[in-house]
C-alpha cells in the first residue's frame, strides 16, 4: 500500500517486529518434536542462527563452540584477528578505552596494522583443527585477497558483506565486485549481503549466491540508518527477500536460503523473522554478551572503523551468561535474550509448525500494541 506522505512523493508502508505478532492455529505441537535444522551450501545446521562477523563476537574459539552447539560463526577477516596476532589484548583495550573518543580510537587501532594473510590462515586452521566450521566475511574490496588465503587454509564458507549488497555498480573511480565470478569460482559456498529488496536479492540469487544476508542498518551497534538515512524495518525486508527466493525457486529449482541479519533482540523476534520468510537469522551483540566472546561485554559494528566515515559504535551489551545458555538455555533473564532455540521451538509448537518451511507460512497480523498492552506494570517496574 503507498501512502501520499506531500504532493506527489508516496511511500509503501514497511514494518519492523515489534508491529506484528503472530496468531497461534487449531494446531499446538510438542516443542520437542518441531524440527529447526537448515541447509546452507549444501550442509545441515541443527539451529538456524549464525553468529555475526563482528570483532567483539566472535573468535576461533567462539567459533568452534558455535558449531558445538549446531550453529555457525562468522569470522571478520577485515577486523583484528586478522590483523594482530595477540587480537585478544586490543579487543581488552578497546573494551577498556572510555566512551570519549572511542571511534577515533577504534580507527587508529585498525589502521595501524594491515591485514596480514598468514594471520587469516591461521585463525582458520584453529577453527578447524578443533573440528569447528570454518566461515569468514569480508569487504567486497578486500574479498578476492582475503578468499585466495582462506580457501588455502580450508575455509568452509565465505561471506561478502557490504552496508548494500548488489550485483550492479557503478563508478569512475573503482572497478565492480564481480560478483558471479567470484561466486563462481570460489570452491566454497559465498553469502553475500546485504540487501533489503526482491530485484536485489533475485539478481544476486542469479549470480551464485549460496544465500543472501538481509538487513540494512537494524543493528544494534550500526548507525548506517542515521547516517546514511537509508533501510527497510526487517520483517518487510524479509519478506520481500523471500518472495524472491521463492520464485527463484520456483524457477530454477534451487533454494537459496535467506538470513534476516540485524535487529534481532529476543526469542520472539527470530520467530517473527521466521514466519516472514527467513531460513536462518545472524545475530551479532546477542552473541557479544557471551561469556565466551572475546571482548568482555562490548560489541561494535564492522564499518565503525572506517577512516572516512564511520556508520556504527561500541555499545556496552554486557555479560548474559554462557554461549550454551544464550542459545540453548536455561534461561536465567525474563526477557527472552536467553534459551533462544527453545523459544523458537515453543513458538513454532504453539503456532502448529512441524519445521522452518511451516513457520514461513503461519498467520501474521498487524498488531503495534503488541509489545504494550496489558505491560505497563512490566515496564514501569523495568522487568520482562
Amino acid at each position: 500500500m503507498e501512502i501520499v506522505v506531500g504532493g506527489r512523493r508516496k511511500a509503501k508502508r514497511a514494518y519492523g517486529f515489534d508491529e506484528v505478532a503472530l496468531v497461534p492455529g487449531p494446531l499446538v505441537i510438542d516443542a520437542r518434536d518441531v524440527d529447526i535444522s537448515w541447509m546452507l551450501g549444501g550442509r545441515k545446521f541443527d539451529i538456524p542462527i549464525i553468529a555475526a562477523a563482528l570483532d567483539g563476537a566472535v573468535n576461533p574459539a567462539l567459533a568452534v563452540t558455535m558449531s558445538e552447539l549446531g550453529g555457525l560463526a562468522v569470522l571478520n577477516l577485515d577486523g583484528i584477528q586478522a590483523r594482530y596476532e595477540d587480537a585478544e589484548a586490543v579487543l581488552q583495550k578497546i573494551a577498556d578505552a572510555p566512551s570519549e573518543g572511542i571511534i577515533h580510537y577504534i580507527q587508529d587501532l585498525y589502521a595501524a596494522a594491515p591485514v596480514q594473510p598468514e594471520l587469516i590462515k591461521r585463525r582458520i586452521r584453529q577453527i578447524k583443527d578443533a573440528g569447528g566450521v570454518a566461515a569468514v566475511s569480508a569487504a567486497p574490496h578486500t574479498a578476492q585477497k582475503a578468499a585466495e588465503a582462506a580457501v588455502e587454509a580450508g575455509v568452509d564458507f565465505f561471506f561478502v558483506q557490504s552496508t548494500v549488497g548488489t550485483v550492479r555498480f557503478e563508478s569512475s573511480t573503482i572497478s565492480q565486485f564481480p560478483v558471479a565470478d567470484f561466486c563462481k569460482n570460489a570452491p566454497v559456498p559465498v553469502i553475500v549481503g546485504n540487501t533489503v529488496g526482491y530485484q536485489a536479492t533475485y539478481e544476486l540469487m542469479e549470480a551464485g549466491a549460496a544465500g543472501i544476508l538481509v538487513g540494512v542498518g537494524p543493528g544494534h551497534i550500526c548507525t548506517s540508518r542515521k547516517v546514511l538515512g537509508i533501510g527497510v524495518p526487517q520483517i518487510s525486508a524479509t519478506a520481500d527477500c523471500a518472495a524472491a527466493r521463492d520464485d527463484f525457486f520456483e524457477k530454477n529449482g534451487k533454494y537459496i536460503p535467506i538470513i534476516t541479519d540485524g535487529g534481532i533482540r529476543n526469542g520472539g523476534d527470530i520467530s517473527k523473522a521466521i514466519a516472514a520468510g527467513a531460513d536462518a537469522v545472524m545475530l551479532g551483540s546477542t552473541i557479544a554478551a557471551a561469556a565466551e566472546a572475546p571482548a568482555p561485554g562490548y560489541s561494535w559494528g564492522m564499518a565503525t572503523s572506517s577512516a572516512d566515515l564511520p556508520r556504527g559504535t561500541r555499545i556496552k551489551v554486557g555479560v548474559s551468561g554462557s554461549l550454551k545458555d544464550i542459545l540453548l538455555g536455561p534461561a536465567h533473564k525474563d526477557d527472552g535474550t536467553m534459551n533462544l532455540v527453545g523459544a523458537l521451538r515453543l513458538a513454532m509448537g504453539s503456532l502448529g509448525a512441524h519445521n522452518l518451511r511451516e513457520m514461513q507460512t503461519v498467520e501474521m497480523i498487524i498488531a503495534p500494541a503488541i509489545a504494550s498492552e496489558g505491560k505497563s506494570l512490566q515496564r514501569a517496574q523495568g522487568v520482562g
